[in-house]
């Protein structure tokens, strides 16, 4: 709104004191972010007003949210970044080309928002190195969805940049906006406050009678208070308000105000009207625009009535008094009215330059059905898709199916809108849309694409097995219409059923991988897309004989396969999580997976694929986890969750929940544990069942909490589950011995090696060894476990090699054989303290207090106080990386890389970067507790050296 002069702020004293804090913060070099939250009318952007006033030696730039339902990508962050653009050439290249695109400078594929969000903090961040920033957002809650979402993404990103930011958002409009930022909400001005606004108003005091009637009716809104006493005296308001022009008061504030102002408008010439009309109806605020429609409609540019009732500001730019005005003028004008204003706008805006703003006014001037019109918008929906403006797109569709005035067209563009409100994340608008969809004629591929979304939608509200069948109906209706879509699908229900929980029965993943089988869909154009449906397929419908072999077959191109476009990239990422579920499951091999989750963080930081990289990363930490490489693995988590954060997902709980477990974390996995049952059955989610019976066996394994680790282990091996019921059977086993229940754990082992059989890999053959060699004794038994800790060593399963040794110690104390027993008690304690695996520790301390030896407690070395984000900091500084690309790896700014070196440096003590390799080589030797000497005999393959990480 049009602030009023800002000496001081009547009752505002804490409000600006924190405005102030955040000025002294960021003239001290402080990141910070501040969203303020309130009512229309309550006194928000008067604050920002304020903000603006005090930041001199600051450079601000400011954005501003208008109420419209035009959408157009990236048009605020544009408006935002563009005192900055001239130094785009200096940001690294991926970032300045997504930069480019979103902001329509430059064609090009679709850029991640993440990556133009990372674009945005390096640009705001280079401009800090001269002053600080300080970024204004008024009215956030109307911003352009993407430019919403990738401002966001920026203030969670903020570390240690001289830049701050402030938002504006009204409530209750914009309650889910920035949420989890720090807030100051704005409440109503008290009495006293209200009143000394209300005399300074009208120019004189008030009887108190009179004054504080009014206030009250005021509900202590200042806008309320200016609006109501403008141009009246203060005898003119002892008499009361009109209540003719005046509605109860039960009416909310913002209501009573707009209507204030519709009747105020009643009062100026119909020309300055029609001006204000067109102002109304074009969000851009550009002034030059507005007179050309004006001369459109044949009207002079009347605009001092307006100006002079205080209504609006013209300049270059357009700016009404307050959101409710704009609000009044619009809808307080005749359909007719604003469907001229809306043609002539379309008349004056340039079809070159602005062809989307141009097709959008053609389309709300359109008075029924205008192919013309409609093809126009459909066309700017693509433009907005190219740019990575998703929920641009599916509002331009939406209102292009609106106005087709044929079925087949508005059934087709209904559909693509549905699509593109689903990426959006807007799943009750697209099946709005696909229920508009559905009463058009559609083609068979339309139809096909129809029943996906159905399914896609009903998947992501509740992860239940109900999707599943409505992806095979469509999955076969792709096929019946010959489209390369077919198999994708298929594995896409394969991957529903799996995630759902669900292998038998008939929504279950062996129905849908029979029917994929015998579908006869034509191949996707992805050959590794194919033949990883065709591994799945068998593993499911044949088993591992058959199975394991064809996965094989598909993993030299996974690794391997050469991705030329964005597209193809997103695609492998998307094939990844069912690729690397199978390779651990059924294959036991570590290798692969440590192959496949690397590949897939290096090509989603490549590309920028933020949506994609979380998950990658919780992959990866797993790798590390069986590495026993922990440190490295938390580091992994914590910047998943850390850019889980940032882009507004979920934290991944489940790699906290294993690592914790392998730790032997008790209090930390209760929570979890507690979260993720309730989860599973409030969504559906049957799959967390299993993994929570294989984490809780890990986790009172290592507590010798056995019976307990007996029921969990259960549990994972009973669910009826694609996942986990291998590494269920191998706890269950150890448990099952540990109480006697022998009949149990023969059971259990049987599975076991009918899972393992066709895996041949060392991770396999290590688990049936020790397995066996938990219920056998003798000889048999002893060169068991000798086996068992050469195959793990093979397979590089670390944590396992420690775990054959704690339990070989354990049997040969059993048996007698003391010396024995210390060196494998003694190799498991070193190996699972210098892991941090606590628990497992503590089972290999007391058994070496039982054999008579004496344990030193651990000393902890300095790396143990670096967080997962120093950590990985450290680590890429020693590899040799500049700050500026360290920062782009894991989407910080330089300045925040610099931070944290300078927090390493004293935590590690040194004060040089040269310094860091030997830092953390002698810290990360102190780690391995001896284990690459023990993980297996000589010429046995090693894990990976620990100086290098997934990219």
């Amino acid at each position: 709104m049009i602030a009023s002069p800002l000496p001081d702020l009547v009752g505002r004293h804490r409000e600006c004191a924190a405005l102030d804090e955040l000025l002294i913060g960021l003239r001290h070099g402080a990141s910070r972010v501040l969203v303020v939250r309130g009512e229309a009318g309550i006194g928000k952007s008067v604050l920002l007003e304020y903000l603006a006033a005090r930041a001199s030696r600051v450079t601000v730039t400011r954005a501003y949210g208008i109420e419209a339902d035009m959408e157009l990508p990236y048009a605020s962050l544009h408006q935002l970044c563009a005192p900055f653009l001239g130094e785009l050439e200096k940001l690294p290249t991926p970032q300045r080309d997504a930069l480019r695109v979103a902001f329509g400078m430059a064609a090009g594929d679709p850029p991640d928002r993440f990556l133009v969000g990372l674009a945005v903090l390096t640009l705001l961040t280079r401009a800090s190195e001269t002053r600080p920033v300080l970024v204004l957002v008024d009215d956030a809650q109307w911003l352009d969805q993407v430019s919403l979402q990738t401002l966001e993404f920026v203030a969670r990103r903020l570390l240690a940049e001289a830049v701050a930011m402030a938002f504006a958002v009204r409530d209750p409009e914009g309650q889910a906006a920035l949420d989890g930022l720090p807030a100051l909400r704005i409440g109503a001005l008290d009495p006293a406050a209200a009143g000394e606004l209300l005399e300074a108003t009208v120019g004189g005091r008030l009887e108190k009678r009179v004054r504080d009637r009014f206030v009250a009716e005021m509900h202590g809104n200042p806008l309320a208070l200016l609006e109501f006493s403008r141009g009246r005296s203060a005898a003119e308001l002892a008499y009361g308000l009109d209540s003719s022009s005046h509605p109860s008061t039960r009416v909310p504030i913002a209501c009573r105000v707009e209507r204030d102002f519709v009747i105020r408008l009643g009062a100026l010439p119909a020309a300055t009207r029609t001006l204000l009309l067109i102002a109304a109806a074009e969000p851009s605020g550009d002034a030059r625009l507005l007179v050309r429609a004006a001369a459109s409609l044949e009207i002079t540019t009347h605009a001092a009535p307006a100006k002079a009732a205080g209504l609006i500001e013209f300049g270059e730019s357009i700016r009404f008094r307050h959101p409710l005005v704009r609000s009044a003028v619009y809808h307080g004008a005749e359909p007719e009215e604003r469907r001229a204003v809306h043609r002539a706008l379309a008349e004056a805006t340039d079809p070159v330059l602005d062809p989307d703003r141009r097709a959008w006014h053609a389309s709300q001037a359109a008075d029924g059905p205008d192919e013309e019109v409609a093809a126009g918008l459909e066309q700017a929906a693509d433009r907005a898709r190219q740019r990575g403006g998703i929920a641009a797109e599916a509002v331009l569709l939406e209102r292009a199916a609106e106005v087709t005035p044929d079925r087949w067209p508005r059934g087709r563009r209904a559909l693509a809108a549905a699509e593109a409100h689903f990426s959006a994340a807007a799943p009750d608008r697209a099946t709005e849309l696909a229920t508009l969809a559905e009463l058009c004629p559609l083609g068979a591929l339309d139809r096909a694409r129809l029943a996906r979304l159905r399914a896609r939608i009903l998947f992501a509200r509740s992860r239940s097995d109900e999707a599943a069948p409505l992806l095979l109906e469509a999955a076969a209706q792709f096929t019946a219409a010959g489209s390369t879509l077919a198999r994708e699908t298929y594995l896409e229900a394969i991957s529903a059923t799996i995630f759902a929980g669900r292998v038998h029965g008939p929504a279950g993943a062996r129905a849908a991988a029979i029917a994929a089988r015998g579908s006869g869909a034509p191949p996707s154009g992805s050959k590794a897309a194919d033949l990883l449906l065709d591994g799945v397929a068998a593993l499911l419908t044949d088993g591992p004989e058959t199975g394991v072999p064809a996965l094989r077959g598909a993993l030299e191109l996974l690794a391997h396969e050469e991705l030329g476009t964005r597209e193809s990239t997103m695609r492998w990422l998307l094939l990844a999580p069912v690729a690397l579920e199978a390779f651990i499951h059924y294959a036991w091999d570590l290798h692969a997976w440590d192959a496949l989750s690397s590949r897939a963080v290096r090509l989603a930081r490549d590309i920028g694929a933020l949506g994609a990289l979380p998950p990658a990363l919780i992959y990866a930490g797993g790798v590390h986890i069986h590495y026993g490489d922990f440190g490295e693995a938390a580091r992994m988590i914590g910047e998943a969750d850390a850019l889980a954060d940032s882009t507004g997902h979920a934290p991944h709980k489940y790699a906290t929940l294993v690592l914790a477990a392998w730790r032997g974390e008790a209090d930390v996995a209760a929570a979890i544990i507690e979260e993720a049952k309730q989860r599973a059955d409030q969504q559906g989610e049957v799959s967390l069942l299993g993994a929570m019976g294989y984490i809780q066996g890990v986790l009172f394994n290592a507590l010798a909490r056995y019976e307990e680790a007996l029921e969990a282990a259960r549990t994972g091996i009973e669910h009826d589950g694609f996942n986990f019921t291998g590494l269920s059977l191998v706890e269950h086993i150890e448990a099952a011995t540990r109480c006697g229940e022998l009949d149990q754990a023969r059971a259990s082992l049987a599975r076991l090696v009918e899972l393992t059989r066709a895996a041949d890999s060392g991770w396999a053959r290590g688990a049936g060894a020790r397995s066996r060699a938990l219920v056998t004794e003798g000889d048999e038994a002893d060169g068991l476990y000798r086996t068992a800790i050469k195959e793990f060593g093979r397979g590089g399963v670390t944590v396992e090699v420690a775990r054959t040794h704690l339990l070989y110690g354990e049997w040969l104390r059993r048996n007698n054989r003391r010396a024995s027993a210390r060196e494998h008690l003694r190799t498991a304690h070193e190996m699972f303290d210098g892991m941090r695996a606590h628990a497992f520790a503590e089972r290999a301390r007391r058994e070496l207090l039982a054999t008579g030896e004496h344990v030193r407690a651990r000393e902890d070395k300095p790396a143990s106080a670096l967080t997962p984000q120093e950590s990985q900091v450290a680590g890429l500084a020693a590899d040799g990386m500049t700050n500026a690309r360290i920062g782009a790896e894991l989407f910080i700014s330089p300045h925040t890389v610099e931070w944290h070196l300078r927090k390493v440096y004293t935590k590690l003590g040194i004060n040089t970067r040269r310094a860091l390799p030997d830092a953390l080589a002698s810290t990360s030797a102190g780690d391995t507790g001896g284990q690459e000497s023990r993980c297996g005999t000589p010429g046995s393959p090693r894990t990976r050296p620990r100086g290098t990480r997934a990219r």
